[in-house]
């Protein structure tokens, strides 16, 4: 590992993981059944990890930096697997099935949903 991987990782999560937080506080307070500011970090980082993806696929000749800056840095700082099943199971365990169940639904139907249009988007901008 470079000093620069090191960085850009570093980098990219405290960028990524600052504007999961400013979601949350912005967007989560609207309703307690659904945390809107999760739900979106999740779904604009699927859609935004299938652009990058598509992206250094057709680049392959970009410094791995930027890779490592972009996907695993701030896509990784900016979804959060850990939050959803905090929030979800908060909402099990109050007896919300119906709300707990359709979170699961959309956080991950959403994000795979979102991951391929990113991908498609890039594959039209290339067209």
């Amino acid at each position: 590992m470079t000093l620069y991987a090191f960085l850009a990782v570093g980098f990219g999560a405290a960028i990524g993981a600052w504007l999961r937080w400013g979601l949350g506080l912005w967007l989560n307070p609207i309703t307690h059944e659904l945390p809107l500011g999760t739900l979106l970090a999740n779904l604009v980082g699927g859609y935004l990890i299938g652009l990058a993806i598509a992206f250094f696929m057709q680049h392959p000749g970009v410094s791995p930096e930027w890779r490592l800056l972009i996907i695993t840095g701030f896509l990784g700082g900016l979804t959060t697997f850990s939050t959803f099943s905090a929030e979800t199971v908060t909402l099990l365990l109050r007896g919300q099935y119906a709300w707990g169940t359709a979170i699961i639904a959309a956080h991950l139907g959403g994000s795979l949903l979102m991951t391929v249009l990113g991908m498609q988007t890039f594959k039209w901008m290339q067209q």
